[in-house]
C-alpha cells in the first residue's frame, strides 16, 4: 500500500481547507488503496472519553482512535457563529473547544429546558453558504442540511415539499426557539442571562424573514454535544449526528466517511497515561461506540494492539464491538488479556441477504466474513454476543429471514444475540429513505408510517410483534437472546462476551447499525455501531 504524506503548510491548506485549524495535526496522508479519502493524523491530548450521565448507553467509558469527518458534516455553521457558553459567556464557534461547557437542551417533563452539557467532538468541512434573517435583526449563515428549533420542530434550512430531497425546511411562516442575539456582536456579547433550568420559549420575534441561497461555499464548523444540540446566535441549534447516522445505519466507516478520516495516532500512549492516574477506578471501557475500532484504515496504522496493552497493563475491563474482520489478527493479544483482565467481545451483523448488504451496506466485510471472525473468536475461547441489528421492517424481519440469520449465528458458534428494530435519528432518516426511495420504493409509505415526523423508534406494537417473532426462533436454535430495550441503564446486565465467566459482567452495548449502533449520542459517536 502506497501511503503519500502531505505535511500542511501554506501550500497545502487550500488543499484541504478547515484543516489548519485542527489542534494537534502532524499531516495529512492519501493512498490509491483508499481513493478519494484523506486520514488526518492528529496528536490526541485525551483517550478516555466519559459518556454523558445522561445517556442511556449501559457503559461509562469509551475510547475512540479513529473519527470520521465527511458524512458527519452535514450539519455545518460559520466560524463566527456565537455559541452560549456555560459561564454566560457568547463565544465564536471557531474558539470553541472539545471539552468546552456549553448550553443545549433537554426535555423535562412537558417543557424543553435549558441544561448544561459538554462539546464532545469538533470538526471543519467546507460547504454551500445560506443565510437564515430573524424578525429580531438576527442572521445565521449555516449550511442547507443543518436544523434549528421551531414552534413546529426541528427544521433543515432547506428542504423539499416532495421528492427525494422531502424534509421539513424553514419558511417565513416559523418562528425559531431561543432569544436570539439581533445586532449584538462577539465583542459587545460578553454575558447572557443564566438560563440553566429555564423553560425554552420564545422571548424574541424570532420569526424567519427570510433564507437567501448565498451562491458560495465557505469554510463552516461542526461540534457534537452531550444533549445533542447548542444555542448558536441565540436559536437551538441541532448538532451534528453523523455518528448515529454511521451507527443506526451500520455502515462501514471507511464507506460512509468516505472523505476525511481523522487518526490519533498518539492514542495508546495518551491512554497509558491517564490508566496511571491515581484516581482512574478500572472502571469497564467500551471500544467501538461511535466509529469502528477496526476499519480499515487499522490494517494501516495497527493503533488497537498498544490499546489492549495499555488497558490489559493496568487491569481495566474492556468490551469491543466491531463489524471488522481485523479483529481476527489480535486474537492472540485478546486472549493473552483474558487471562489479565475480562474480557468481551461482540459482533455486528444485521444483514445476511448478500444482494441487500452489499446496497446498503457498501465496503463493509460480508456477513460469511463477520462469521468466520466468531468462529475464530469461539475457538480462542470467547463468547461472543452477535448483535442481530437494525432489523429492517419489511426488509429482514421475516420468519425466513431471521431463521436464516439465527441458524447461521448460532451454526459460528455464538451463544447469545441482541435483536432490535432500526433506529431512524434525524439525518439517518433522511438518508436511509433517499435510499429506500431509489432501492425500495414500494416501500416508502410503510417507512414513513411506521416512523412518521419526527420518530425515531419503530411503534411499541412493532416491537413487540418482532419480539413475538423472534423468541420462538432463539429457543429453536438454542440461543440466548434479548431485545435491545430489555436492559435499560443502570439494571444488572449480561455480558458482551466473555473469556473468564468469574468475572463481572459488561453490559450489552446498545447497537444501532454501523459497528454496533450506539442509541444516543456520545456522537460522536461515527459511525460502528451500538444501538
Amino acid at each position: 500500500m502506497r501511503w503519500q504524506g502531505q505535511k500542511l503548510g501554506v501550500d497545502d491548506t487550500a488543499a484541504l481547507p478547515g484543516m489548519e485549524r485542527m489542534d494537534g495535526l502532524v499531516r495529512s496522508v492519501t493512498t490509491p488503496e483508499f481513493a478519494g479519502m484523506t486520514f488526518h493524523e492528529v496528536l490526541a491530548k485525551t483517550a478516555l472519553n466519559r459518556v454523558p450521565g445522561a445517556s442511556a448507553m449501559p457503559f461509562d467509558w469509551t475510547v475512540n482512535p479513529y473519527r470520521g469527518c465527511s458524512h458527519s458534516c452535514a450539519y455545518c455553521l460559520s466560524p463566527d457563529t456565537l455559541i452560549l457558553a456555560a459561564d454566560g459567556r457568547h463565544v465564536a464557534l471557531a474558539d470553541v473547544k472539545v471539552g468546552d461547557g456549553i448550553i443545549g437542551t433537554e426535555r423535562r417533563g412537558a417543557y424543553r429546558r435549558f441544561v448544561r452539557t459538554e462539546v464532545l467532538a469538533k470538526w471543519p468541512t467546507r460547504k454551500r453558504a445560506f443565510r437564515v434573517t430573524l424578525a429580531d435583526g438576527t442572521e445565521i449563515v449555516a449550511s442547507a442540511d443543518h436544523r434549528f428549533l421551531t414552534e413546529r420542530g426541528w427544521k433543515f434550512v432547506r428542504g423539499a415539499m416532495q421528492g427525494p430531497d422531502q424534509r421539513p425546511y424553514l419558511t417565513t411562516s416559523n418562528r425559531l426557539q431561543g432569544f436570539g442575539v439581533g445586532a449584538i456582536t462577539p465583542e459587545s456579547a460578553r454575558t447572557s442571562l443564566d438560563v440553566v433550568g429555564a423553560a425554552v420559549k420564545t422571548s424574541s420575534d424570532l420569526r424567519v424573514v427570510s433564507v437567501e441561497d448565498l451562491g458560495y461555499e465557505i469554510d463552516m464548523i461542526d461540534i457534537t454535544t452531550g444533549t445533542g444540540d447548542f444555542i448558536a446566535n441565540g436559536v437551538v441549534s441541532h448538532n451534528c449526528f453523523a455518528r448515529k447516522t454511521h451507527e443506526y445505519l451500520d455502515l462501514d466507516s471507511g464507506a460512509d466517511f468516505d472523505s476525511q478520516i481523522v487518526v490519533k495516532v498518539n492514542v495508546a500512549d495518551v491512554l497509558r497515561g491517564e490508566l496511571r492516574r491515581g484516581s482512574w477506578a478500572r472502571e469497564p471501557v467500551m471500544l467501538g461506540t461511535n466509529t469502528d475500532p477496526y476499519q480499515r484504515a487499522e490494517g494501516r496504522y495497527r493503533l488497537m494492539p498498544d490499546i489492549i496493552g495499555a488497558l490489559t497493563e493496568n487491569r481495566t475491563p474492556f468490551s469491543i464491538l466491531t463489524k471488522g474482520t481485523l479483529l481476527r489478527r489480535d486474537l492472540p493479544l485478546l486472549t493473552d488479556a483474558a487471562k489479565e483482565v475480562h474480557v468481551t467481545l461482540a459482533m455486528s451483523i444485521a444483514v445476511f441477504d448478500d444482494t441487500l448488504q452489499r446496497s446498503l451496506e457498501p465496503g463493509t466485510p460480508t456477513a460469511e466474513a463477520r462469521l468466520d471472525t466468531v468462529r475464530a473468536a469461539t475457538d480462542a475461547g470467547f463468547r461472543v454476543t452477535v448483535f442481530l441489528m437494525p432489523i429492517l421492517p419489511h426488509l429482514t424481519d421475516s420468519v425466513a429471514a431471521l431463521d436464516h440469520a439465527l441458524a447461521r449465528i448460532r451454526a459460528a458458534g455464538a451463544p447469545r444475540v441482541v435483536y432490535g428494530a432500526l433506529h431512524l435519528r434525524p439525518g439517518a432518516k433522511e438518508w436511509f429513505l433517499q435510499w429506500l426511495e431509489r432501492e425500495h420504493p414500494e416501500l416508502v409509505s410503510s417507512y414513513r408510517g411506521l416512523y412518521p415526523g419526527v420518530s425515531v423508534q419503530a411503534p411499541q406494537a412493532y416491537r413487540r410483534w418482532l419480539g413475538k417473532r423472534v423468541q420462538p426462533l432463539l429457543r429453536m436454535h438454542r440461543l440466548d437472546g434479548w431485545d435491545e430495550d430489555d436492559h435499560p441503564r443502570g439494571r444488572p446486565q449480561p455480558g458482551l462476551a466473555s473469556r473468564t465467566a468469574t468475572a463481572p459482567r459488561l453490559g450489552p452495548v446498545r447497537t444501532t447499525g454501523s459497528t454496533a449502533s450506539a442509541r444516543p449520542s456520545v456522537a460522536p459517536a461515527s459511525e460502528p455501531t451500538l444501538f
